[in-house]
């Protein structure tokens, strides 16, 4: 990989490919292929392996997914299983058939079983039951990681998996029937805020521990594993993936305190005992992670004070 290196990053205008956008800019990687939605349905066979034939990219990076919170994993359980699982698919053999160099697969921490031991260690994955909320968008990303370790394991393609914790930061999704938790604070305190609302209520007793990772740092943990290391690192290790976080987590009672206290929302919070509050812990074990050397950079109330400054400027 060098800064010449024809680079193909598909999801590039999330929250997550942005992030990854502009760490590779910061590195002068400046050969970046990307297609909208529009150009591109990345759930249609032929028009991806198409896509692969024209632009031969060398590097492919598959930040594309349908994503969402509790709300709408629970609520669109047969697209975020249909789309995932088309979407990678379609990526992945296609980069095989035009023998790409290396690939990166994002998947996301929900892959674990619902009462893993903790923290989640990467071998923990298969080894029990989902949680069932968001069982769909599970095994969509379970199968991509497994389709990278298997076209290696059959061909030898330089193909691999990183599974990032929470992310949040620029770019994020505030709206409050598909979002994740921390977005979704940040904007029911600003709403209730400047509506001079006396309460704020969130989901669930408020009294599960939930890790979170600002999306710049998850950037910069990405393309520094492209950097460093091959497929045959990690499945050498007898392991799938390699973890994305911090290590560290805290109750979401505490994360609606840090988040009304940034807002400066100054009334009372209400926890909705009625709503589900999903696994009761969800912290990932990143040893591997920082045996390569690479550790996060921003700490959590830093990462949402940027977010809330990013929410100002461009949430309308």
């Amino acid at each position: 990989m060098n800064s010449d290196s024809k680079i193909y990053l598909a999801g590039h205008d999330g929250m997550v490919g942005s992030a990854i956008m502009h760490e590779l800019h910061s590195k002068g990687y400046k050969n970046i292929i990307t297609r909208a939605l529009s150009e591109l349905d990345l759930r249609r066979q032929q028009n991806v392996e198409e896509f692969f034939v024209s632009e031969k990219p060398d590097i492919v990076i598959v930040a594309a997914a349908k994503v969402g919170g509790i709300v709408a994993n629970n609520t669109y359980r047969a697209e975020f299983l249909y789309d995932n699982l088309m979407i990678e698919a379609n990526i992945i053999n296609s980069a095989h058939q035009i023998g790409v160099e290396k690939l990166l697969f994002l998947g996301s921490s929900c892959i674990y079983p619902k009462n893993a031991p903790q923290p989640l260690k990467e071998e923990y994955l298969l080894t029990n039951t989902l949680e069932p909320t968001n069982e769909p968008y599970a095994i969509a990303k379970i199968t991509g990681i497994k389709l990278c370790e298997n076209y290696y394991r059959q061909y030898g393609d330089n193909f691999f998996s990183v599974m990032p914790t929470n992310l949040y930061g620029p770019h994020d999704n505030f709206n409050l029937q598909t979002s994740h938790v921390l977005p979704a604070l940040i904007r029911k305190f600003h709403e209730a805020k400047t509506q001079n609302s006396p309460t704020v209520t969130v989901w669930g007793t408020g009294k599960v521990y939930r890790e979170f990772l600002y999306v710049e740092d998850m950037a910069n943990a990405c393309v520094e594993l492209l950097f460093s290391i091959n497929a045959k690192d990690i499945y050498n290790s007898s392991i799938s993936h390699i973890n994305i976080g911090t290590g560290k987590d805290l109750l979401i009672s505490e994360l609606a305190n840090l988040v009304a206290e940034i807002v400066q929302f100054k009334g009372t919070i209400i926890y909705d005992k009625s709503k589900p509050d999903g696994v009761y812990k969800k912290l990932l074990d990143v040893t591997r992670l920082n045996e390569f050397g690479w550790h996060e950079k921003t700490s959590l109330r830093e990462g949402i004070e940027k977010s809330y400054k990013w929410f100002l400027e461009n949430y309308k």
